[in-house]
């Protein structure tokens, strides 16, 4: 079994550093981008991200013209939600993004973003969940198991982040997945026991979660490449968690002090879904499923 366990937030309390990463990122916005003061800034980040939280299904992680994620499902995922919005709305903080970006990959915005979360969570020491490294000593343990990272940012992050845990034995790393990446072109479908071929899955009566993210796909194609039984487990749904599960791969969602009901209840309602009250409670999930 291959156990492709996501980085930030599922091995890491991510909620714990959300705040050091938006005064980081708030302090680069203010001094080498924006230039608008660091005070200003601050207060239109609290007044953004509060109003987000009112009304959660209505502002998302957008690239490419598609969500991405909802603003609620992850503590970083609600940084960089309210980062965009805060960027988008006032044309000053704008044009200064766009100048700063001029050749970008996916917008100005989403490129500052981006720029913006990986400078600064190499820059944050890691703070591990409970059960971590244990859980990851089992895995490197076990005869018939492999445990593999999944992140968005680059291996070599994750790699010194994760010596500092000390394990015995060294843990692959599946980097620079791009679980955002959308791509409204892509035309590949999926199963979805209950609705039949599908590209967007309505997963409540607010919320819909995009399936089109082929350079995730074809990460997670690369990823399971000889293996006759995978896993992957994570904290946050749209992201990580419901391509794998439209890929008939189970998922486990690492239930966290953030997660939305929401998101736990699309998980527990599919076949292959799991819901994990505590990261170290894994190995008994993965005993009942091989």
């Amino acid at each position: 079994m291959k156990v492709i366990i996501d980085f930030d937030g599922t091995l890491t309390a991510e909620e714990e550093q959300a705040r050091a990463l938006a005064e980081k990122s708030l302090e680069t916005l203010a001094k080498e981008i924006v230039g608008a003061p660091p005070e200003e800034l601050s207060r239109a980040y609290d007044a953004t991200q509060e109003r987000l939280l009112e009304q959660p299904h209505r502002y998302w992680w957008e690239v490419n013209g598609l969500v991405a994620s909802y603003c609620d499902e992850g503590a970083f995922i609600l940084n960089t939600t309210t980062l965009q919005v805060m960027l988008q709305e006032n044309e000053g903080y704008l044009r200064a993004v766009t100048a700063a970006f001029p050749e970008t990959e996916y917008d100005p915005v989403v490129d500052c973003t981006n720029y913006l979360f990986h400078r600064h969570t190499a820059e944050l020491a890691p703070v591990f969940r409970p059960g971590a490294r244990e859980v990851l000593t089992a895995l490197a343990e076990h005869p018939d198991r492999d445990a593999v990272i999944l992140t968005n940012s680059l291996g070599d992050k994750v790699r010194r982040h994760l010596a500092t845990l000390e394990l015995r034995e060294p843990v692959g790393v599946l980097g620079d997945t791009r679980q955002y990446a959308m791509d409204p072109t892509w035309t590949r479908r999926f199963h979805h026991p209950g609705l039949g071929e599908i590209q967007i899955w309505p997963v409540s009566e607010r919320r819909q979660v995009d399936l089109r993210r082929p350079i995730y796909y074809r990460a997670l194609k690369a990823g399971i490449e000889d293996d006759p039984q995978v896993v992957v487990v994570a904290d946050t749904f749209s992201l990580p968690g419901a391509l794998p599960l439209m890929m008939d791969l189970p998922f486990v969602l690492v239930r966290t002090g953030y997660t939305p009901s929401w998101c736990a209840g699309v998980t527990e309602a599919h076949p292959r879904g799991w819901v994990l009250e505590d990261l170290a409670e894994l190995p008994s999930i993965l005993d009942e499923l091989q």
